[in-house]
């Protein structure tokens, strides 16, 4: 729709100049003639005169900079289009702003060879200036590691704001290079995603200052060289881990005090996870049988874990340890221990979600039976029960 609301434009400014051009050609000789003969028309400056400005009114000359607005605000494939169809798009393709390249978007007939994307997308990347690129998005492209290091080079640009980088699974061995994020990459990008693939930030690596969100899925890292990452990005604010099978402790520095939301789930070595960013306020953990210290936790409000024997535990820690909390999904099995009727409450909880795997249902019912009666203000809740 965006590309034909464009046509329909580029037309109309079209029919415009072509209509100027017949006027300037016919004006001379006209005008002459009228003034000749005293012709009303010309005397009186009505007729075309109101015509051409309702024309200049209904359709007017946009400055460079608005069509280049414009043409960045169409998808990518229809930009491309665009700056085929007409030279005053040319220049802003070439300054396109939004890279999303994939199959989805380069080759939506499903027999088109891996090979021939790359080919495509080191075309558009061989003819972009490199200037302006805002979100670079490069996903499951075949093939790509032969490509990636001048493809890299060129779109992570001073400036960038959003990188996404996933590779397919028979190339996670490219290591993205931490020269990558220069002085000011480092100082414009705010999201961060890569998957399949190796990421080892060294120490000298300068602060990622503006890097609120950092997602990291199958990517060989070591806990150390995270932690060392983490401590250069003072204004994160979610961080998710997973797949991450390097990773045997996951360790949040003291200096991410604006991180509220931390997932991770299915890394297969992890033993701990030691967080010091205090104003957390949702934690997730799935996959994992892991030792969890969150530090401050009066922030908590949404939390979600799994692992045995939790039920009991929660029922007895988490009404003082997260009096805030709001939303809890607990998944548990081996429940062998009667969660104890306590007078400590979840003043503040309002969706449940308990997910038992049982053996005997006599004692886990007391358990279920005991968070209902300690959540005053639940609003929802869901049990979902599993006999082994």
């Amino acid at each position: 729709m965006g590309l034909l609301a464009l046509q329909r434009l580029m037309s109309l400014q079209r029919d415009r100049q072509r209509h100027q051009r017949q006027n300037r050609h016919l004006n001379g000789p006209i005008a002459a003639v009228s003034r000749r003969k005293g012709l009303p028309c010309q005397q009186d400056g009505h007729g075309d005169s109101k015509s051409a400005k309702r024309m200049r009114c209904s359709i007017p000359a946009l400055p460079e900079e608005i069509w280049h607005h414009i043409h960045s605000l169409l998808p990518l494939r229809d930009a491309a289009r665009a700056a085929c169809l007409s030279r005053a798009f040319l220049h802003s393709w070439r300054c396109h702003p939004i890279l999303t390249l994939n199959r989805c978007i380069l080759g939506s007939n499903a027999s088109v060879p891996e090979e021939n994307l790359s080919c495509i997308i080191d075309n558009i990347l061989r003819n972009h200036t490199g200037i302006g690129i805002k979100i670079f998005k490069l996903e499951s492209i075949f093939d790509a590691c032969n490509y990636l290091d001048n493809w890299l080079q060129i779109a992570v640009t001073p400036g960038i704001e959003e990188l996404t980088l996933k590779l397919c699974h028979g190339e996670m061995q490219y290591n993205v290079p931490c020269k990558l994020f220069s002085d000011g990459v480092q100082s414009s990008i705010r999201y961060l995603q890569l998957s399949l693939c190796a990421f080892h930030p060294k120490a000298e690596l300068g602060p990622l200052r503006n890097l609120t969100s950092l997602q990291l899925h199958s990517v060989r890292i070591s806990g150390d060289e995270l932690e060392c990452f983490l401590s250069k990005s003072p204004a994160l604010e979610q961080l998710h881990v997973s797949a991450c099978h390097e990773i045997m402790a996951l360790k949040i520095p003291c200096v991410l005090l604006q991180l509220h939301c931390l997932k991770v789930s299915d890394c297969r070595k992890l033993q701990v996870i030691e967080s010091k960013a205090r104003n957390l306020s949702s934690f997730i953990l799935m996959g994992a049988v892991v030792k969890v210290s969150l530090g401050e936790t009066l922030q908590m409000k949404n939390l979600c874990m799994s692992h045995p024997n939790l039920i009991c535990s929660a029922r007895a820690e988490l009404p003082s340890t997260m009096p805030n909390l709001e939303i809890l999904s607990i998944g548990s099995f081996d429940q062998r221990v009667n969660t104890p009727m306590l007078p400590t409450k979840f003043l503040f909880l309002k969706h449940l979600s308990i997910s038992l795997k049982f053996t005997s249902p006599s004692y886990d019912y007391f358990s279920l039976v005991s968070f209902l009666d300690a959540s005053p203000s639940l609003k929802t809740w869901l049990l979902d029960l599993v006999p082994l």
